[in-house]
C-alpha cells in the first residue's frame, strides 16, 4: 500500500469555531467544503488536500508549525495577508532570522504567523528545484 499526501487531511485544533471560520474562510480565503461527521468544518479545493478544524476543550496547541502553504511570490503574499490583518512573527536568532517577516535559506523563503486559535502556520516559497526524494 502507498499513502498519497495530495489526498491527506490536516487536522487543527480550534477553541472558537466561529472565530476560526472567519479567519480561514474570510481572512485566508479557503473554500469551505462541508462538515465532517463530527460537525467540524472542512476546507480546501475539490479533489485536493483538506484542512479540518477540530473543536477542542483543553486549549492545547502545538508549539511548532502545524501547516505550511506553498506560494509562488512570498513577498506579495505576505503584503496581501498583512493587508487583511494577518500578523507575521519576526525572529532574530543565530539559526533563524527574518527580514520583512521572511526567513531565507538556501532552498526556500518562509514567513510564520498564528491563526486566531494559536496554531502556528507558515507560507513558504521554494527557491531551488524540488528534490526528488526516494525511499
Amino acid at each position: 500500500m502507498t499513502l498519497v499526501l495530495n489526498k491527506a487531511t490536516t487536522v487543527l485544533p480550534v477553541d472558537d469555531v466561529e472565530r476560526a471560520h472567519r479567519f480561514y474562510a474570510e481572512t485566508l480565503g479557503l473554500p469551505l467544503r462541508g462538515k465532517a461527521d463530527d460537525g467540524s468544518e472542512l476546507y480546501g479545493s475539490e479533489g485536493g488536500p483538506m484542512l479540518q478544524l477540530m473543536p477542542v476543550r483543553d486549549g492545547k496547541h502545538s508549539e511548532h508549525t502545524t501547516l505550511s502553504f506553498e506560494v509562488s511570490e512570498i513577498e506579495r503574499t505576505v503584503r496581501e495577508m498583512e493587508a487583511k490583518g494577518v500578523q507575521f512573527q519576526d525572529y532574530d536568532q543565530p539559526d533563524l532570522k527574518t527580514e520583512n517577516h521572511i526567513c531565507t535559506t538556501d532552498s526556500e523563503k518562509c514567513a510564520w504567523f498564528m491563526d486566531t486559535e494559536h496554531n502556528i502556520l507558515c507560507v513558504h516559497e521554494n527557491i531551488t528545484s524540488p528534490v526528488d526524494y526516494q525511499l
